[in-house]
């Protein structure tokens, strides 16, 4: 049986505390080693701007992370409004602990219920037939139940996070440095089965092995500089299914790019990461 708040939910709640400010209670169980995984931490930040904007989904989110977020205490998030329109708001957030500020946010939020897209259950035509929508397909995968569990021992680093994101590989994949090139693939769902959303998107671009990993073996962790998510559209129940590649690593700094699918085989999500490839 599913809960009837998720744990994705109350571990990313935030509360009003007046003047476009929040707070948010951060759980160590998201946390990748010692420190919260970014996308985690970013999600109470979209929380706080859905409340501002008046809109539920982030559908364009940049997130520059300035300093590493400490998973198990408070943190205050304050907010601004720079525009809102009719269908888009931009809002921007900053996430601080220890009064430094440790992400900085900026999303346009709308309403993915709102655009030219409509569900079978609307009109009787599938979303993808429309003369004007071009989407990926998504790459021949194993099924979840044939692939394994993210390995914290093969990366190199703890995971706690393990704990709330179920994350698959192919077996193939799981292997350090298989692969002459830096890709990883494999599907993500929330631990306590309860449906992705449009706000978990983010989260989940941000939860899978680094595809360096298949090039080059045990990575440990790769600080992200900034992470840019577009949302396409609300994902369909079930394992979302997920491509990184990094195809660009100068002065160790990477480039990765990423897709994923819902269960339907819809993009409902692309991704745009710069991040860091420590080897000291």
């Amino acid at each position: 049986m599913r809960p009837s708040r998720s744990e994705f939910e109350t571990e990313t709640a935030v509360s009003a505390t007046g003047d476009g400010t929040w707070t948010t209670e951060l759980s160590t169980a998201w946390n990748i080693g010692e420190s919260a995984n970014g996308g985690y931490a970013m999600s109470a930040v979209l929380r706080a701007l859905s409340e501002v904007s008046g809109f539920p989904d982030p559908i364009s989110v940049t997130t520059h992370f300035l300093r590493t977020v400490q998973g198990g205490g408070t943190g205050s998030i304050d907010t601004e409004l720079i525009r809102r329109g009719r269908s888009v708001a931009v809002a921007r957030g900053r996430l601080r602990q220890a009064d430094a500020v440790r992400l900085l946010v900026t999303a346009a939020m709308g309403d993915l219920d709102d655009g030219l897209d409509h569900d079978a259950d609307d009109d009787g035509l599938d979303d993808d037939a429309d003369d004007d929508s071009i989407s990926a397909s998504p790459p021949d995968l194993e099924r979840p139940e044939a692939c394994v569990a993210r390995s914290g021992s093969a990366q190199g680093v703890e995971l706690p996070i393990a704990s709330r994101v179920e994350v698959r590989i192919p077996p193939a994949r799981m292997v350090p440095g298989h692969s002459d090139e830096a890709v990883t693939e494999g599907w993500i769902r929330f631990a306590d089965s309860s449906p992705p959303s449009a706000l978990a998107l983010p989260l989940f671009a941000d939860a899978f092995p680094p595809s360096l990993f298949s090039k080059f073996g045990q990575v440990g962790w790769v600080p992200t500089i900034e992470l840019t998510v577009h949302v396409r559209r609300r994902p369909a129940d079930g394992w979302i299914q997920a491509r990184f590649e990094c195809d660009d690593l100068i002065g160790g700094r990477m480039i990765e790019s990423g897709t994923l699918w819902d269960s339907a085989g819809r993009v409902v999500a692309r991704s745009r990461q710069l991040g860091l490839h420590l080897t000291g």
